[in-house]
C-alpha cells in the first residue's frame, strides 16, 4: 500500500506537469463512473502515451479492441489527422451506449465508430466492410482471447503498423506458468505467439503508477 501511494503521487506529479487540464476527459471518467462501468480505463499519462505513439506513427486508420467507456478511444482519436478514422470493438451493450455518448461529447463522433458484439466475430467482418488495413492497433479487451486478437491484428495490419497490448504483467502473475487465472494464461499464450511470430518485432515493459503494477507490449509489424 505504501508503494502504491508513492506510485500514484508520482503519476499525479507527471500529470500536473505534462498534461493540460482537460474537462472533456474528466467528464468522460465521471460519466463512466456514473454508469457503473469498472474503473479500468488507462491512466491519463498512459492515454497521453497512446496519443503520442499514434501521432508519431502518423496513424490514419486505428483499430481498438475493447472500448469500455471510450476514454482511451478519445486519446487515440485525437491523434488522427483530418480524414482519419478509428473503429473500436466492444462486447457490452451498456459500454457501447456510454462510449458513443462520450465520443459525441468529445466532438469525435465523425472520426470514430464503435461496433458492438464479440470481437472475434466483428474482427472477421472488418476487411469486407472496408475498415482494414490498419496502421495502429490497441488491444485492451478480455485477456483470455489475447492470442486470437493478435492473430487478427496481424491479418488486419499494414506493414509498419504499431500494435500495443495493455495489461500484460498482471501484478507480476505473468511469470506463473501454472496459474489457474485464464487471464494470466491468455497473456502467456499471447507472449508465446509474439516470441515465435516473424511478422512482428516487439518488446514488453513493466509499469507502476496510479493503476498499480502492470505493463504493456509494443510491437511493429514487419
Amino acid at each position: 500500500m505504501k508503494e502504491q501511494n508513492k506510485w500514484s503521487k508520482v503519476d499525479a506529479y507527471f500529470n500536473d506537469k505534462l498534461l493540460a487540464a482537460d474537462p472533456v476527459l474528466d467528464a468522460v471518467l465521471d460519466a463512466n463512473e456514473g454508469a457503473g462501468l469498472p474503473a479500468i480505463d488507462v491512466a491519463p499519462n498512459q492515454g497521453k502515451l497512446l496519443y503520442l505513439l499514434a501521432k508519431m506513427k502518423g496513424a490514419v486508420n486505428i483499430l481498438e479492441i475493447g472500448t469500455l467507456g471510450g476514454y482511451s478511444t478519445i486519446w487515440l482519436a485525437r491523434a488522427l489527422p483530418e480524414g482519419g478514422r478509428l473503429v473500436s470493438l466492444e462486447f457490452e451493450h451498456d459500454h457501447v451506449v456510454v462510449a458513443e455518448d462520450n465520443l459525441r461529447m468529445a466532438g469525435l463522433a465523425d472520426k470514430t465508430e464503435v461496433i458492438e458484439g464479440p470481437a472475434l466475430e466483428t474482427l472477421a467482418t472488418l476487411e469486407a466492410r472496408g475498415y482494414a488495413p490498419f496502421d495502429f492497433i490497441f488491444i485492451d479487451a478480455d485477456k483470455p482471447n489475447n492470442p486470437h486478437y493478435l492473430k487478427w491484428a496481424l491479418k488486419l495490419a499494414r506493414t509498419g503498423a504499431v500494435i500495443v497490448a495493455d495489461n500484460v504483467v498482471r501484478d507480476g502473475e505473468v511469470i506463473q506458468a501454472h496459474s489457474t487465472d485464464d487471464r494470466v494464461q491468455g497473456v502467456r499464450q499471447f507472449m508465446d505467439l509474439l516470441s515465435a511470430e516473424p511478422r512482428i518485432e516487439s518488446t514488453a515493459l513493466q509499469t507502476v503508477g496510479s493503476k498499480g503494477y502492470d505493463g504493456f507490449v509494443l510491437g511493429i509489424v514487419i
